[in-house]
């Protein structure tokens, strides 16, 4: 019998990620990071509503996806744009890992084993989700992803919990990137921040849920951003952390 469930999550995340205007939007917010003919990683691709808008600014993008529905789509839709989709996942070492997935709401399937235990209490966005399916899937990490593709000019990070862990198998500093940050599990973002401390000299800011404009008007240091994430994140539901080197700041 067809799976209503997940046909359901997967229209819904259609509808959310590709609505009207907001390729543009994602156009103008990823211009100052993506150089046309660079390299973009795009890890958690989903439905590839920022890949498509990487591959648009002229970059040789690689999509990140482990579920196989949206792979399959990604597939469909972008490999005449040039995107390179990868089907795994990315941690701090390569092996295979069960992916707890959330047919009604995919986008927030995670590796993360603490989130369908106990974020809906820390977090009333999620009070309403159920990881009610597994599926096996391969890892891999970013480094041997710059093996075999090139270090990106770029790297989006949205792995619903596990942006440290992706972080933690890469060694070299990226020009600049962007990782998910969740209430309720704002430690995650906060291991971020640490191990981009060791990569590199790096300054941060912020985008507020599905937003496209920056938080603060100058771009933050480390330890401020350790310091705002302390006091709650200033109450964000969710949102990206933008870091880039500041020898490559503009």
């Amino acid at each position: 019998m067809r799976d209503l469930a997940a046909s359901f999550g997967f229209l819904r995340s259609l509808a959310v990620y590709r609505r009207p205007g907001r390729q543009r939007g994602l156009r103008r917010m990823y211009a100052p990071f993506v150089p046309s003919g660079g390299c973009v990683f795009d890890v958690g691709a989903h439905v590839g509503d920022r890949s498509r808008a990487f591959a648009a600014l002229g970059a040789r993008v690689v999509a990140v996806e482990p579920q196989d529905r949206f792979a399959d789509w990604l597939e469909r839709t972008l490999s005449r744009h040039g995107v390179v989709v990868e089907r795994c996942g990315l941690d701090a070492e390569p092996g295979r890992a069960e992916l707890q997935v959330s047919r009604a709401h995919p986008t927030v399937s995670t590796l993360n084993r603490e989130w369908p235990r106990d974020l809906a209490e820390r977090n009333a966005g999620f009070s309403g989700v159920a990881w009610d399916r597994r599926q096996t899937i391969e890892l891999t990490t970013l480094d041997r992803l710059i093996e075999r593709h090139g270090r990106p000019d770029f790297c989006k990070i949205d792995v619903e919990g596990c942006e440290d862990r992706v972080l933690a198998g890469l060694g070299q500093p990226l020009p600049a990137l962007s990782v998910e940050f969740v209430q309720g599990a704002l430690d995650v973002a906060r291991r971020c921040v640490q191990r981009l401390q060791i990569l590199g000299d790096y300054e941060f800011n912020a985008v507020a849920g599905e937003q496209r404009r920056f938080q603060w008007p100058a771009w933050r240091r480390p330890g401020e951003v350790l310091e705002w994430l302390d006091a709650g994140a200033g109450g964000i539901a969710s949102g990206d952390l933008y870091a880039r080197l500041r020898d490559r700041a503009d």
